[in-house]
């Protein structure tokens, strides 16, 4: 892996400077199936591993930018410019996948996770579009951190020609997420209970997208939604430990 170039350093500043504030513009808001991992709220107590598509991250990523959220980007060419934007924009950046740096990486997103929540697009950095990768169960399992997946709906959208048709919002539509429930992954789960959970977080994830897309395009009112309004909080979160144990939402086999 090469140093990033002039380049991709000019685009990670500009996209920090200018793309929130675009944002701002579009009608943008949120539901949480449980208030609790919202990294902007009082109400957040647990760092969890936060999951959604590749093709959002131009929604999400400012979203959470200057939060305590440890975002992972490959190593590839490409992964260069997600690791700028996101530094840019104040989070912190773990490079690797499961090709390539893959050790380093859950060395360093163990050490993060004492302090922020892990931040991972499943479906990354090659695809196939919408299949969700082992590596976010495995690591939720390893670490015992609950993951949340994050659906995103977008009223009208540009798509890209890539891999994962890329969304970019047209000016003013609506834009909904939904924050789903913590999802429990058993402790050092052998290979038959991480496959069970990887697939049952990826249709649940699936259909939330399907969901946010009928709120987005309808643009009825969604139970506990709220607007997404970004805040700059302390980008290190050292949260107490926890008392008496949160019941989860724990994935079983179909």
């Amino acid at each position: 892996m090469g140093k990033a170039t002039w380049q991709q350093k000019l685009v990670g500043a500009a996209n920090a400077l200018i793309t929130p504030r675009i944002l701002q513009t579009y009608d943008r808001r949120i539901a949480y199936y449980d208030p609790t991992v919202n990294p902007c709220s009082s109400e957040y107590n647990q760092h969890v591993v936060y999951v959604f598509w590749h093709e959002y991250i131009s929604v999400v990523l400012p979203t959470w930018g200057h939060t305590a959220a440890t975002i992972l980007c490959s190593k590839h060419r490409d992964g260069e410019w997600i690791n700028q934007i996101g530094k840019a924009m104040g989070l912190h950046v773990v490079r690797g996948s499961s090709s390539r740096g893959g050790s380093s990486a859950i060395r360093q997103l163990k050490k993060n996770s004492k302090f922020s929540s892990l931040v991972i697009t499943p479906d990354g950095p090659r695809g196939p579009r919408r299949e969700m990768a082992i590596g976010p169960i495995y690591m939720a399992s390893m670490l015992r951190m609950p993951i949340v997946p994050v659906a995103v709906g977008i009223d009208d959208a540009y798509r890209l020609k890539t891999w994962d048709q890329f969304a970019i919002p047209k000016p003013l539509t609506r834009i909904r997420l939904i924050a789903g429930p913590k999802i429990e992954i058993p402790r050092k789960a052998d290979r038959d209970v991480l496959e069970s959970s990887r697939l049952g977080v990826q249709r649940l994830l699936n259909r939330l997208c399907d969901e946010a897309d009928q709120w987005a395009t309808s643009g009825q009112v969604m139970q506990n939604e709220q607007p997404l309004v970004r805040k700059r909080l302390p980008r290190k979160l050292l949260l107490p430990p926890k008392t008496k144990r949160v019941q989860h939402t724990v994935l079983k086999a179909a």
